[in-house]
């Protein structure tokens, strides 16, 4: 078949990528470039020329904003050059893109590829351009692409050979063992290779097979096995006196706990505490199990005023290597991979946070090590990874920071914390039978991944990265969100008895892992492409996968249900009686191991500790407090301003959301934890909620790792008790990140160091870290990461009684808590316990209306931030510090706490300013300019004032609307599900809460008789519905280059046409559709037109944000027409305050139709500043629309297109942010039917 060509552009005002890439080339390379253009070339293979010119706008391009072209426009006098993705990476835009043509045409998906074609105006120099493909194209994930269209875009992939055996393995001497060691690039050492001989030699008497000895290597892997945590520990040599004690206390644990000798490991330590502690009493929540992945704990909470059980889970993930050789794919499969671990659990991920580590972003691009890629590049390109997997999957980001020191240049610290729940009732776990089926659900299996596991466990040089390409994992988010709702299923759940996640090692660890014995047929497993051999299948560690093991006569049932949610089903291995894991393909056996040996974890390591006493045991920081050292510390990268990194992370999706990570009135006070109320089912309602928060200090840890520990398990403890959490509810999960130790004692003490403060703290406290992950391989050559123990502190909570830290109000008064510190630099724990319950008191008796738990930045960094949200001033009537002081907090109290009042450190005043005691008054407007000025070279969310655009105003003269044929008390209400939908849930809650039927439909497209199925069925849907609401999300990734296109290519199918036609036109119908349904109806036509139409070049639609990456923050909606029956009884200019979020909301539309709009009441809503005026500054307008127009309407009302998700409402969310009030546009849609 022919291959059809296709050159997409954006238009000039439109093109806001080229615009971004342009600046970013003339600031970081510091070349002069006088223009840049982007075009998309889409190479589209397996259908008819009919068919491909009927995608021609719809698919490939919009008119409204796109230039097309079927060959390359004469670019003479131009340098140009092309890029694509490497050969077997996921191309999200070619997949969407081949999706939304086989929704279009009804038939199978065709091949497509995608490219970039890169126009530079002028001729550039060799060395120019060459710098510029240097940095443009990463060789780990992409290359430069050829400009000459192929004859045929199929792949013709080689029969791959049998899988060899290594030949002679059992008899080969040190030094053979030596060569096949470094010849393979293993990542385990020379002693488990000859553990391996001995094995085969020994028990299997043959020689292995090149998958066992890459499995085997995976497994032992330090990513899979803890390897070096799990190293014996010979002898302890310590300096510190408080150091010594503590160990003392660890051996004295150990003496208690065990009855057989065991051997001294770092993980031992990491641990210990949450044994002793259970058995003391005091962990006796913790939900214990064989099978958990993450760190689960069993609640009661009131859900409907009825008391249930509950799991909540939690797990941090990192992907410090794979985000530091491919930032975008690294980080959004570091989120990826922390979901599925509670995911296998059987809980729905709900919330994330996300803490990084990197070196300076502002580091001139110059200066970049070689083999490493600019530490500006690395930080925004793996901010937009993580965002957009989480924002794609429908997870609420609700702490988000980046800590920044030189170490981190060695290697990016890309760190992934996230929180599920699920009725205790969902998940039943059994061992698993002989006989019994595992399914291999969701993704298909290709290259992507292979060795990821093992490449993450090596410390790296030059010449190691240049080879890391499919060590790279890709994420396909709208495929983990098909697994996640089908998790979210009690009647799935309860058939599955075991569950493991597809991470580190792939099939083999995935599968291997799930019973004892177990025969996997390589040849079932689901590929995305020919051409994998034996080890690649075995290997692979391709995303959004997961196994589970159910009863053989629950196979036919999960993979029904697993239908229904769209996502594949296969059965891939047996559990079998021997204890062995065995993996068959093209009918021979290529791995026969038993259990035993694989659960080895090869040959027993060894190491030696020695602990040095800090350069320093002071922590406490004398430098003046004034105006200068204010305005320094708070404008440097260790406490600046990081909103504009934030802003990209949808925080608000779920519905449930307690706390944005900025508040105030202004959204500049960051909250200091995540909280978010448990994921109820559509229709419920609980205060009940989680908060989760972190610690750490790098520059405490640099000089002491001892202290560090200690301090990061206090500090992340004292911030959830700050928003109202309790201690005898709180659990820890730790994130240990350090150099690669070698044989160095010294370096082994760190980690040592580290966690023996951090086991001081959890017992001082009485609480424990019950999970954790550790990586041992922070090193580049001479470069070291700093010792880096992350402490992750999760409390359960009311959402009613959760505080946030901005002050509230003038006239309060403020005090400080804070523990006694001892001669050793430690906090006097006696204190610390009395001040975390007195706080506890505070908050949850409401008698503190905002807490801070004071960091690094000391009180002086606390108080001007608590100032920063709602712009009120601080007079301090006792001297404000830098010091560093771990358990202790500032409160603001509407009446004084006479109690405490020897600890009042000064009072709220409204002027703007800080007053110190000796007089010294400080502008604090000068110091919140500093404060966010330092990264917006990096993460820009400051522009200049654009102004004020006119107010529309259109008034309904008479109550009510024209009669309707048939009233309804309530309303069905028809949601359609398409791949990367996300606000399902939200959308189908809010319309029950309004007393409709809300029926969710899922579209499901794996093959052309799903997508005739689906037409067919939702067809009906509409007619036996009311209303019709399109939810928002990211529909096919809001691929191919435009958003809502997935959507329309299927409402755009004639059956469901005739039927949404039908509903508006005869039956007094109405529709709806926010953010990516807004998309939607925009380039149907049915906003603003009423109708179905072919888009034109003057149609209106939306497109890209002006500021070039997605927005999600709190928005001021006025209504400025009430003439939908969407706002019937809203009075027009009242003002709203909605959550927006959204990369595409950027509403266009021509002068022309704008003021026909606007003089027929169709301008629904508009973005308006704080005095209320429509206003097009990025404070406000976030996306930068045309007349700050939120919101448009049919002409008759009865469609409704709006960015702003109103549906994101549940009692108790948005607690930090004032005078926030629900906009009910369900209710009234429900009673347009039912008054």
């Amino acid at each position: 078949m022919s291959v059809f060509c296709l050159y997409v552009e954006k238009k000039p005002p439109f093109a806001v990528e080229a615009q971004g890439v342009l600046a970013d080339l003339r600031t970081s390379l510091g070349i002069e470039l006088s223009g840049l253009r982007i075009l998309n070339r889409y190479l589209v293979e397996g259908i008819s020329r009919k068919d491909f010119e009927a995608c021609r706008n719809t698919v490939f391009s919009e008119p409204q904003v796109d230039i097309t072209w079927d060959e390359l426009p004469d670019l003479s006098g131009r340098t140009v050059f092309a890029t694509e993705l490497l050969p077997g990476q996921f191309d999200q835009r070619a997949d969407s893109c081949a999706q939304c043509i086989s929704l279009s045409t009804g038939g199978d998906r065709p091949t497509v590829r995608c490219a970039k074609i890169w126009v530079f105006e002028g001729i550039l120099s060799p060395e120019t351009l060459q710098k510029i493909k240097h940095y443009l194209i990463n060789p780990v994930e992409s290359r430069e692409a050829s400009l000459e269209i192929p004859q045929t875009l199929e792949t013709v992939y080689p029969t791959p050979s049998d899988v060899a055996v290594l030949e002679g393995f059992i008899d080969m001497g040190e030094e053979a063992l030596a060569s096949l060691l470094q010849e393979l690039g293993l990542a385990m050492d020379l002693a488990d290779l000859r553990f391996c001989q001995d094995y085969f030699r020994n028990e299997e008497k043959r020689d292995p097979t090149l998958t066992e000895i890459r499995m085997i290597d995976t497994y032992w892997s330090d990513h899979c096995r803890h390897t070096t945590f799990l190293t014996h520990i010979d002898s302890v040599e310590i300096e510190p006196e408080y150091i010594a004690r503590s160990y003392q206390r660890y051996r004295t644990m150990r003496e208690a706990l065990y009855t057989e000798n065991r051997p001294v490991t770092l993980m031992d330590m990491a641990t210990i505490a949450a044994k002793v502690l259970r058995k003391s009493g005091y962990l006796n929540r913790l939900d214990v199990s064989d099978e958990i992945n993450a760190c689960s704990v069993n609640v009661r909470v009131e859900v409907d005023g009825e008391s249930q059980d509950w799991l909540i889970m939690f797990k941090n993930e990192t992907h410090n290597h794979p985000t530091e050789i491919e930032p975008f794919g690294g980080a959004a499969t570091c989120l990826g991979g922390a979901i599925r671990d509670p995911l296998s659990g059987r809980s729905f991920v709900y919330q994330a946070m996300r803490i990084t580590g990197a070196a300076n972003p502002l580091t001139e691009v110059s200066k970049t090590r070689p083999g490493k890629l600019p530490q500006k590049q690395i930080c925004q390109t793996a901010a937009a990874g993580y965002s957009s997997y989480g924002n794609q999957i429908g997870l609420a980001t609700g702490l988000v920071h980046e800590i920044y020191h030189p170490g981190y240049e060695a290697k990016r610290m890309e760190l992934g914390a996230v929180v599920g729940a699920a009725p205790a009732d969902h998940v039943v776990r059994s061992t698993p039978a002989p006989g019994d089926k595992v399914i291999l659900l969701g993704g298909r299996t290709g290259r992507d991944g292979c060795g990821g596991a093992t490449g993450s466990s090596k410390s790296h040089t030059v010449s190691s990265l240049e080879t890391c390409g499919s060590e790279v994992q890709k994420g396909n988010a709208p495929e983990e969100r098909k697994l996640q709702r089908l998790f979210r299923n009690p009647e799935a759940t309860r058939l599955i008895r075991r569950c493991n996640d597809f991470g580190a090692g792939g099939v083999s660890v995935a599968i291997g892992e799930l019973a004892d014995g177990v025969a996997i047929n390589l040849d079932a497993v689901p590929k995305k492409y020919e051409g994998l051999d034996g080890t690649e299948l075995a290997i692979s560690e391709s995303q959004e996968r997961m196994a589970v093991v159910v009863a053989p006569q629950d196979v036919e049932k999960l993979i029904r249900l697993a239908d229904e949610e769209n996502l594949e089903a296969t059965v891939v291995a047996e559990v079998t009686e021997a204890p062995r894991l065995t993996m068959s393909w093209r009918g021979r056996t290529i791995v026969n191991l038993s259990r035993e040996f694989l659960n080895s974890n090869g040959a027993p390591k060894h190491a030696s500790i020695q602990m040095k006493a800090p350069a320093k045991e002071c922590f406490q920081d004398f430098l003046p407090v004034n105006r200068e050292t204010i305005l320094q510390k708070l404008s440097s990268l260790s406490f600046c301003s990081q909103k504009g990194l934030s802003d990209r992370f949808d925080s608000t999706i779920g519905a449930a959301t307690v706390l944005m990570p900025y508040g105030g009135a202004f959204r500049r006070t960051p909250a200091q934890v995540m909280a978010a109320k448990l994921p109820v089912k559509v229709g419920s309602h609980t205060k009940a909620c989680t908060l989760m928060s972190w610690a750490y200090d790098p520059e405490t840890a640099v000089n002491s790792p001892y202290h560090a520990g200690c301090f990061a398990v206090v500090e992340s403890v004292a911030k959830v008790i700050a928003a109202g959490g309790s201690r005898s509810k709180t659990w820890l999960t730790f994130q240990e990140y350090f150099e690669k130790l070698g044989s160095d004692p010294e370096k082994w003490g760190k980690p040592a160091a580290a966690l023996l403060g951090a086991l001081e703290a959890q017992m001082q406290l009485q609480l424990a870290a019950i999970g954790g992950k550790d990586s041992m391989s922070g090193t580049f050559e001479d470069i070291n990461v700093p010792p880096t123990l992350v402490s992750i502190a999760l409390s359960m909570g009311q959402a009613d009684k959760v505080i946030s830290p901005e002050f509230k109000r003038t006239d309060s008064y403020v005090y400080l808590l804070a523990p006694c510190m001892t001669a050793d630099g430690l906090p006097d724990f006696d204190d610390v316990r009395f001040i975390f319950d007195m706080v506890e008191q505070l908050v949850a008796g409401k008698r503190a209306i905002a807490s801070w738990a004071v960091g690094p930045g000391g009180t002086a960094e606390g108080i001007c931030k608590m100032c920063f949200g709602n712009r009120i001033g601080f007079a301090a009537e006792k001297p404000l510090s830098w010091s560093y002081l771990p358990g202790a907090f500032l409160l603001e109290a509407k009446e004084p706490f006479l109690e405490l009042d020897k600890f009042l450190l000064g009072r709220t005043i409204p002027e703007y300013r800080l007053e110190l005691p000796d007089g010294e008054i400080i502008d604090l407007e000068e110091v919140q300019k500093a404060w966010e000025g330092t990264l917006q070279p990096v993460y820009p969310y400051l522009a200049p004032p654009k102004g004020t655009v006119e107010a529309f105003r259109w008034e309904r003269e008479i109550e009510g609307f024209p009669a309707i044929r048939v009233r309804q008390a309530s309303p069905r209400v028809a949601i359609p599900v398409f791949p990367g939908t996300n606000c399902e849930y939200d959308t189908a809650a809010a319309f029950q809460r309004a007393g409709a039927k809300p029926e969710i439909f899922v579209l499901r497209n794996l093959t052309g008789q799903a997508i005739a199925e689906s037409v067919d069925a939702f067809a009906e849907l509409i007619d036996r519905s009311q209303i019709v609401a399109i939810p928002g999300g990211f529909s096919g990734g809001d691929e191919p280059d435009g958003s809502g296109k997935f959507i329309t290519a299927f409402l755009r199918n004639p059956k469901i046409r005739q039927a949404i036609e039908h509903l508006l036109h005869s039956r007094d119908g109405l529709m709806l559709g926010i953010c990516n349904g807004f998309q939607a109806l925009c380039k149907l036509g049915l906003v603003p037109y009423g109708e179905y139409r072919e888009a034109q070049p003057d149609s209106p639609t939306l497109t890209y944000n002006q500021i070039g990456r997605h927005q999600s923050v709190m928005v001021r909606t006025r209504i400025a027409s009430n003439k939908s029956p969407w706002l019937a009884g809203v009075p027009v200019d009242s003002i709203w305050l909605t959550p927006v979020s959204n990369g595409e909301g950027r509403f266009i539309a021509t002068e022309e139709t704008i003021r026909e709009m606007a003089a027929n009441g169709q301008i629904a809503t508009q973005y308006v500043d704080l005095s209320g005026n429509p206003s097009m500054d990025l404070e406000y307008n976030p996306s930068g629309s045309l007349y700050a127009i939120e919101g448009i309407t049919s002409p008759d009302g009865r469609i409704f297109g709006k960015m702003a998700h109103v549906e994101r409402w549940s009692e108790g969310v948005y607690r930090n942010i004032p005078d926030y009030e629900y906009l009910d546009i369900f209710r009234c849609a429900v009673n347009y039917y039912s008054v």
